[in-house]
């Protein structure tokens, strides 16, 4: 049976008010990438308010984990891009991100970026799955 180990190292600050941790160590068992996943959904074009976009990914990202027959606890990591990034943002994005998240804390990255795949697109996530046995 693979496990995943959540680390935070004494000598750097305290994630898990973010909904993350510094370090996530796998010892065993597939892993999945699941490709960036935005807020295009059934052939509608993304709305245009980033919280709105958050829980249509959100809503992918938990339809990849029941396809891999995992929960929010298997993520090892996230990566969130963001158009225009800034603290603000941020927290729209995370509101919803953390609630999916619930008590697991894998591994995250924030990436600011000047655009995504279509024009409308303001954010993408896409994460490492550890496939339960």
């Amino acid at each position: 049976m693979s496990a995943i180990a959540r680390m935070n190292p004494d000598r750097l600050f305290d994630p898990s008010g973010s909904h993350y941790s510094h370090v996530s160590t796998v010892t065993s068992g597939p892993l999945a990438f699941v490709s960036g996943q935005v807020a295009w959904a059934d052939g509608k074009p993304a709305p245009s308010g980033l919280r709105e976009q958050a829980h249509i990914v959100v809503g992918h990202l938990g339809t990849c984990l029941e396809a891999l027959s995992a929960t929010p606890s298997d993520i090892v990591m996230l990566r969130i891009y963001v158009v225009d990034l800034t603290p603000e943002r941020t927290v729209e994005v995370m509101e919803p991100l953390g609630a999916f998240l619930g008590d697991s804390f894998p591994s995250l990255t924030g990436i600011g970026v000047a655009a995504l795949a279509g024009p409308e697109l303001q954010l993408e996530v896409e994460m490492v799955v550890r496939v339960p046995a």
